[in-house]
């Protein structure tokens, strides 16, 4: 279905079961609906794929400003950002890399042909106007294509509904912080909108650690704004159609402190800040006809522009984009831009049989002028290189279910992409509820791939020696997971434990070449990743939760034999609620991250082990009336000092307060 249809499903499908635990005079567990792991409106509990949902409420409650800070206590998932909110953020799944990693907002795929991996940057992501985040994990190629090794992450947004209704949130606090949002929303017979408008700002993070700066030199601390402009709109021409507008805008602003290569092999920090601007557009339509009740159709359009430059003040390496000069390089100015058709088409051919199908056709380019040329004066001249490809695709999935106690998801998709050609990837995902204890036993197979990048098999930096590769083959994976999950106590208690194994093969890397001395990609990396996933959860009452989950994790280089970077061993997070009143609530969170192999960021060493790091952070509201609430939080309560990754300093304690109002 569309995505406005099945969202209002599951609004109706939570009303429903709320009323129903109402009458029965039952502690009140709403469940858990989930769209990313089948395309459908399923139940958490008759899937096998392993996902974590965060709620609206999770991020009202836990007061969370970004979508990195979100993901945080998520299972299988490390979040490396170079400082505080602004900077770059890479999102590890399951061990695998930031680069395989499926991002969708509203179902647009919101990866930057212009980035050089292709990773997609979270930094920039706010939540002021998230309705759900689901983390889906394993791989998903099999329905998502490209980029979907590691996992899924689709973030869905506010949509409106009820009678119109004004919002608006202030809030100060430490790192100069300043953060508003305003929305207006709501719904009229056969149309409901919603507009949203997030501000972020921060002036002041100190981000550079004070032992990596040359002696006499001052830290210039990070600053950050961001304005984020959201809408989704939905129209009812008739009974069996509507139409969905979407549109998503973000401009951001980053000063921040980069490395001064000019001093090599030691990298110190640059003596003045650069500057970093970001505008980032999402958009998409799609028109919805069920003409029988058994059968939706959906087509879509997709459109993303995703424009970036960066200004460096300093005259050295980094700002001439490989040599030192006594005059300061030109601003470095990237462009990536992603157009996408896309046709689905679902059928209820029986009672708990549903088959999916569908057709995409995929236009990515980039434009770059971070290239250049040095000639034998060791004078640089700026270049401006573009690239572009394309990719079709068809998929089909068949979701069944017997019994209420079977459940299968079976998919299989094949994709031809203009720069290599076919590729085809499939899953499975069974699970089953065993009798008596309700014991979900539950588990998936599935294949994944990553397309090469356009910079990977386009474009050449003569400056840096690195060279293109045309021929480049995906990345390729095979990955299964097996584990249970035990509900008690009419679903106060709930618990469970999913192995999961994943192997990776042509993993592009970039060498250098000795015979032609320069670096190129090729497909010469393997790596395996294996762990587990835990959790526990109880509702002692209506007033007191807690959840605990546990990550353990090991991964191995192939070639090497040594551990991936940035891949901590161990992840504990435990959060606490407690709400003594219907107006109070408390919620306390802890998260332990153990230590994992890094770079040096001033380039002594090739491998460093970070230190492992606890943090509690607060989070506390009160609802004044039906229309006024204020909050406070306090994260990091216990000013532990650590760097993640190692080279750059994480905020330290940090309080903050504001208020939000609501016209109903």
């Amino acid at each position: 279905m569309g995505t406005e249809i099945r969202l209002a499903g599951a609004a109706l499908a939570l009303g429903l079961y709320t009323q129903a635990a109402q009458a029965q005079d039952v502690p009140l567990t709403l469940p858990t609906i989930v769209v990313s792991a089948t395309t459908v409106l399923t139940l958490a509990s008759e899937l096998g794929s392993s996902v974590s949902v965060i709620t609206a409420a999770d991020i009202a409650r836990e007061q969370l400003r970004t979508v990195p800070d979100a993901l945080k206590t998520v299972p299988g998932v490390e979040v490396v950002q170079t400082g505080g909110p602004g900077g770059q953020t890479s999102v590890f799944m399951r061990g695998s890399n930031a680069n395989h990693v499926k991002v969708l907002i509203d179902g647009i795929d919101v990866s930057n042909p212009s980035i050089t991996n292709g990773a997609f940057d979270f930094g920039h992501l706010l939540t002021g106007d998230i309705a759900t985040i689901e983390v889906l994990r394993g791989p998903q190629s099999g329905l998502y294509g490209s980029d979907a090794i590691g996992g899924v992450i689709a973030i869905t947004t506010k949509k409106g509904e009820g009678p119109p209704k004004a919002t608006a949130s202030l809030e100060a606090g430490s790192f100069g912080t300043f953060n508003q949002t305003m929305g207006v929303s709501g719904s009229q017979a056969n149309f409901n909108y919603a507009f949203n408008v997030v501000h972020f700002r921060s002036t002041s993070i100190p981000v550079t650690p004070l032992d990596l700066l040359k002696p006499g030199q001052t830290r210039n601390n990070d600053s950050y704004d961001n304005w984020t402009y959201s809408t989704k709109l939905n129209l009812g021409l008739a009974d069996n159609l509507a139409v969905n507008l979407i549109g998503r805008y973000t401009d951001a602003k980053l000063g921040f402190t980069g490395e001064d290569f000019s001093t090599f092999p030691l990298d110190y920090p640059e003596a003045l800040q650069s500057t970093q601007r970001n505008h980032n557009l999402y958009s998409r339509g799609e028109v919805v006809w069920s003409p029988v009740d058994r059968f939706t159709s959906t087509v879509g359009v997709n459109y993303t522009n995703q424009w970036d430059f960066t200004v460096n003040p300093n005259g050295d390496f980094a700002a001439n984009s490989g040599f030192a000069s006594p005059t300061v390089g030109p601003p470095v100015t990237n462009l990536g831009e992603r157009t996408k058709v896309d046709w689905r088409g679902e059928i209820k051919v029986a009672p708990g049989q549903t088959v999916v199908v569908g057709l995409e056709r995929e236009r990515q380019s980039l434009r770059t002028d971070s290239t250049g040329t040095v000639d034998g004066g060791f004078n640089y001249t700026q270049t401006t290189t573009t690239a572009n490809t394309g990719n079709k695709a068809a998929y089909a999935e068949l979701q069944s279910e017997f019994g209420k106690r079977v459940f299968l998801a079976a998919n299989v998709r094949g994709d031809d992409n203009d720069s290599f050609g076919p590729h085809t990837t499939w899953r499975l995902a069974p699970a089953v509820i065993v009798p008596v204890t309700e014991t979900k036993l539950k588990g998936s197979y599935g294949t994944g791939f990553k397309a090469p990048s356009l910079t990977q098999l386009y474009v050449n930096n003569p400056s840096f020696n690195s060279v293109a590769n045309p021929n480049l083959r995906p990345e390729t994976s095979k990955g299964y997971d097996f584990g249970f999950e035990q509900p008690l106590l009419n679903g106060r208690v709930n618990f469970g434990v999913t192995y999961f194994h994943n192997s990776v093969r042509d993993l592009i890397n970039n060498e250098f070449d000795p015979v032609s001395f320069k670096f190129s990609y090729d497909n010469i990396g393997q790596a395996t990743m294996y762990g587990t996933e835990s959790f526990a959860s109880v509702a002692f009452n209506d007033q007191w939760r807690v959840r605990g989950d546990y990550t353990t994790l090991t991964t191995r280089d192939e070639a090497t034999g040594l551990a991936l970077r940035n891949r901590p061993r161990h992840k504990e997070s435990l959060t606490v609620v407690w709400t003594p009143t219907p107006k109070f609530t408390l919620s306390t969170t802890l998260l332990y991250v153990g230590s994992a192999e890094e770079f040096s960021r001033d380039g002594t060493v090739s491998r460093v082990d970070s230190d492992a790091y606890a943090l509690v952070n607060l989070a506390a509201e009160y609802r004044l009336d039906e229309r006024v609430t204020v909050f406070g939080r306090i994260n990091n309560l216990l000013d532990r000092h650590y760097e993640s990754p190692v080279g750059f300093d994480q905020p330290g304690f940090g309080a903050y307060a504001g208020i939000r109002v609501t016209s109903r």
